[in-house]
Formats: C-alpha cells, sequence, structure tokens
C-alpha cells in the first residue's frame, strides 16, 4: 500500500488523482450493474448489450428497451446505418422520454456520440421512471393509520427496513454501506422465502460469502438477474445507484409473488363459491323433484270422486281434507317458497361471479312449480264443493 506524499501539491495531486480513480470505479460499476439490467429485459426480443457505451448509438436497443419497459409501441426505427438516422431513432427515444420524465442537458449527439456519463444518465433516468418511481408504500404512525405513503426511494428504503426488521446485525439505513455485509440481501429473501436460507447459519464477518449466497439463490430459485458481483458490494462505500437497481428488482418479484399468491387465492374463493353455488343447485333440484311429485299426487288424489256412502264415512272424508288442508299442505307452502328463494339466491350469486345463469332440468323451474301448485289449488277448490256437496246429500237421507 502506497503512502501519499508529504510535499503539499504532491499530496493535492495525489488526492485528485485518488478522486478520479473513486469516480472512474463507480462509474465502471454502473456500467456493469446497467448493462446486466437492460439485457434482462432486452433477452425478451432476443437482443443483447455488450457495451453500454456504443451498442446504444445506432438508437435500435434503446428503442426496444423503452418499448418493452413501457409497454407502449414507438414505431419502426430506421436501419441505423447513417448518422442521420441513428439520430432520428434516439430522438425518437428521447422524445418518448419527455412525456415520462424531466430530461435536462442529455441531446441525441450525446448518445450515438457515446458520452459516457450521459448515456448513465439516461439509463438511471429510465430506471428511476419505470423501476423505482412507481414503488408507493403506506406510512403508519404508531398511534393510528394515516394516509401519508412514501413513494420512490424512500419507499424502497422504508420496504427494505420493514423486511428486514428484526435480523440480527441488519440495519438498513441507506443503499451503500448497509449491504456491505451481504446479510441484508440475505434477510430480504429469507423473509419472503425462509425455505431458500438458513439465516442464522450465515457469518457476519464473510461478505463475500454471504453476497454471493444471495445472488446465487436470488438469481437461481427467484429469476432475479445477478446485476451486481460480491466485489462490487463488500466495499466502504457502494455505489448506490447499483444497489438501488439490484434491490428494486428484488423489490419487483417479491410484489409479483404476492399478486400472484393474492390471485390465486381469489381464484381458490371463486371455486369455491362456485363450488357452493353447485351445490344449492343439487338441493334446488332434490327439494323441487320431491315437491312437484307431492304436488303431482295430490292433485290426482283432489280430482276423485269416491267418496264414502254413509254420513260417518263422509264426515271422515271431511276431516281428512281439513288436516290435509291445515296440517300436511302448510309445510309443503312453505317449502315452495324456499325452493323459490334458493334459485334466486344462485342466479345473484352466478351473476356477482360473472357466470351463466343458471337453467333448472325441463319442468322444474320456479313458472312450473308455480303452475303446478294453482292447478292442485283448483282441483282442491272443486274437492271442497264436491266434499260438501255431497256431503249435505247425506245429511238430507
Amino acid at each position: 500500500m502506497s503512502l501519499p506524499p508529504q510535499n503539499p501539491e504532491d499530496a493535492k495531486d495525489f488526492e485528485k488523482g485518488r478522486i478520479r480513480a473513486l469516480q472512474e470505479e463507480r462509474l465502471h460499476i454502473q456500467k456493469k450493474t446497467f448493462t446486466k439490467w437492460m439485457n434482462s429485459f432486452l433477452q425478451k426480443a432476443k437482443m443483447e448489450v455488450e457495451d453500454l457505451f456504443t451498442d446504444l448509438a445506432d438508437g435500435r436497443k434503446l428503442l426496444k428497451l423503452l418499448e418493452i419497459i413501457s409497454g407502449e409501441k414507438l414505431g419502426k426505427p430506421n436501419s441505423g446505418k447513417m448518422r442521420v438516422h441513428r439520430i432520428e431513432n434516439v430522438n425518437k427515444s428521447l422524445a418518448f422520454l419527455h412525456t415520462k420524465v424531466r430530461l435536462e442537458n442529455i441531446g441525441a449527439e450525446d448518445i450515438v456520440d457515446g458520452n459516457p456519463r450521459m448515456i448513465l444518465g439516461l439509463i438511471w433516468t429510465i430506471i428511476l421512471r419505470f423501476q423505482i418511481q412507481e414503488i408507493e408504500i403506506d406510512v403508519y404512525d404508531d398511534d393510528n393509520k394515516s394516509n401519508e405513503k412514501k413513494s420512490a426511494k424512500d419507499a424502497l428504503l422504508l420496504w427494505c427496513q420493514r423486511k428486514t426488521n428484526g435480523y440480527q446485525n441488519v440495519g438498513i439505513r441507506d443503499f451503500s454501506s448497509s449491504w456491505q455485509s451481504g446479510l441484508g440481501f440475505n434477510a430480504l429473501i429469507h423473509s419472503h422465502r425462509p425455505d431458500l436460507i438458513n439465516f442464522n447459519n450465515l457469518d457476519k464477518d464473510d461478505h463475500l460469502g454471504n453476497l454471493r449466497n444471495a445472488f446465487d439463490i436470488a438469481e437461481k430459485h427467484l429469476g432475479i438477474p445477478k446485476l451486481l458481483d460480491a466485489e462490487d458490494v463488500d466495499v466502504s462505500k457502494p455505489d448506490e445507484k447499483s444497489v438501488i437497481t439490484y434491490v428494486a428488482s428484488y423489490y419487483h418479484t417479491f410484489s409479483k409473488m404476492k399478486a400472484g399468491a393474492t390471485g390465486g387465492k381469489r381464484i381458490g374463493n371463486i371455486v369455491l363459491k362456485i363450488k357452493n353455488i353447485e351445490d344449492q343447485q343439487a338441493s334446488f333440484e332434490s327439494y323441487s323433484t320431491t315437491l312437484l311429485l307431492w304436488i303431482k299426487e295430490k292433485t290426482s288424489q283432489m280430482q276423485k270422486r269416491d267418496f264414502s256412502n254413509t254420513l260417518e264415512g263422509i264426515q271422515v272424508d271431511f276431516k281428512k281434507f281439513k288436516d290435509y288442508r291445515t296440517v300436511e299442505k302448510p309445510p309443503k307452502y312453505k317449502e315452495k317458497v324456499e325452493i323459490e328463494a334458493t334459485y334466486f339466491d344462485i342466479q345473484i350469486k352466478l351473476q356477482q361471479l360473472r357466470q351463466a345463469p343458471y337453467v333448472p332440468p325441463e319442468g322444474q323451474r320456479p313458472h312450473d312449480i308455480d303452475q303446478a301448485w294453482v292447478q292442485l289449488e283448483k282441483q282442491e277448490y272443486l274437492a271442497e264443493v264436491a266434499l260438501k256437496e255431497e256431503l249435505l246429500r247425506q245429511e238430507k237421507l
């Protein structure tokens, strides 16, 4: 390790050189991270960036990235062979970005000519707009729930703090030195997928081992691209933009997992509701069949006129008729009302689930039951009249 020079002028030059070296190292890490980040999207279009500072010059890959990440169509690019066509393609990307975010001091020529700082600035702007800005987290007071929300970088930091809260030797305060030991990344994974990591077995002093463990598991089991190398993070001040970009990948991956689980639960609830409706339908058909058989039987009985030929016998027949009307019939009418209510409950539930209406078997609709009931009451009335006439006749004899 070389010692700083003692001469003031030499010391100043040494410090400037050290700062320049640190800046160059930071740019190198950002370039590497942003390149991997771009490729994680471009692979969907079977495209790849090898050198971030030269491969965006024709504007074609930049346009494709924006189409994929925004879900919008930006039009077919030019071939990009001539400089004027390259500038036109890049301008198309910048014009689109101007509708989404405020862009300052970035011109198409900067990208076409491979200006490192401008290109890194542009990609960082895209990451912020499409990966970080949309993150929103509710903030709760200690005493009561408030409507306050954090967004973007602050929201991402709050999410990390909540997910890693309680993990030993993990204290997320920023997107730099807090992640150096690698325990923060392992804690994020463990809080969502405890089956993937034995957190208590990790050594807080084995920074590189912890980082590699998290990065490998995230890539293999969660599909999170390895945007960083362990060596990039095991430094006193890891590059903030690179760490934010990588941590945002964790947020979006776990958010999709949660949405998928919620969606699965929702589908499970719908399936359960449909099963309950099918049980109701079976119950409706069973009870309606039994009721219609009873109505048919009683209608047939009411049509008979084989009364007893004695006064005592006709009085017994009349008592049986009254028992039917006051004892046997009322519970059947209640059944009829309940069957109709079940039918309409089924239809309402199906409508709420946006399912096709229920069509009962032929002859078992509420209308059919009503018609059969009307026919029964008609024959019941005629049977009563006939019984009374016969009773009067027998009494006169």
